[in-house]
């Protein structure tokens, strides 16, 4: 069995369900410590600690509110002092599409409040701890952020942000001992992608190459890569994960 990351402590936030649980698994399965963020499912939280310990793994649940910066640094600083911090996957996130012409203002700060802006917060946070531990931090982003996704303008605007922060932490973070990736995923069969309309699914399966929608556990193994020093000269990149939707 793999343990590529065995005495490594690993935060992951949006855990409790959908591809966040699909990654906290993983590191499990690979030996880490993970930290289960969740906002308000700590039923379900418990469930993914259940499953990354089945894995092989250990961990606790931690509830966090990436909108919030002052909650955020508490739990984030707790963790390290504990276990110290490894690795950071920026996994939370929400959807709330509506056409822009349409689109209440809740909509809009609500969407960027959480994919963007806690994904700034986490960062802010761990930053300190990473450079102490020569660590590596992946974000999630989308395809939405760099192709138009008619109805997510909200979305796409936060990872298209998400991206632009990748890159640019990257630069200013590789000369510090701190690597940071990003991972964009296309459609999957967990998380957002289980809650569409079924007419729309097979509209948009029908322009992935490969015919289908992506596994969490896919784009896990891509992210469990970008964490792990086989990703050692690799900096500020996108590792595109769609089936080749984008092409």
């Amino acid at each position: 069995m793999s343990t590529r990351f065995s005495g490594r402590s690993v935060l992951v936030t949006g855990a409790s369900r959908g591809l966040g649980r699909s990654v906290a698994v993983a590191f499990g399965a690979e030996g880490a410590r993970v930290g289960i963020g969740y906002r308000s499912r700590r039923a379900e939280a418990e469930k993914a600690l259940e499953e990354v310990r089945s894995a092989g793994g250990d961990g606790e649940v931690l509830q966090i509110d990436v909108r919030d910066m002052k909650n955020v640094r508490a739990v984030v600083d707790v963790f390290a002092a504990g276990h110290g911090l490894h690795v950071v996957v920026n996994s939370a996130a929400v959807v709330m599409d509506q056409f822009f012409a349409m689109m209440d203002d809740a909509a809009w700060s609500d969407t960027i409040a959480v994919n963007l802006t806690g994904t700034y917060h986490v960062c802010r946070a761990a930053l300190p701890h990473l450079m102490r531990a020569r660590g590596t931090v992946v974000n999630v982003a989308s395809i939405a952020g760099f192709r138009a996704s008619p109805g997510q303008a909200n979305y796409s605007a936060a990872k298209g942000g998400v991206i632009a922060l990748t890159a640019t932490l990257g630069a200013e973070m590789a000369s510090r001992g701190v690597r940071v990736n990003a991972v964009v995923p296309g459609l999957l069969s967990v998380g957002m992608g289980q809650r569409l309309d079924q007419r729309v699914l097979e509209q948009r399966l029908a322009q992935i190459p490969l015919g289908r929608s992506g596994t969490g556990d896919e784009v896990a193994r891509a992210v469990l890569f970008l964490a792990s020093d086989e990703s050692s000269y690799v900096v500020g990149q996108c590792l595109v994960v769609d089936g080749g939707l984008s092409l």
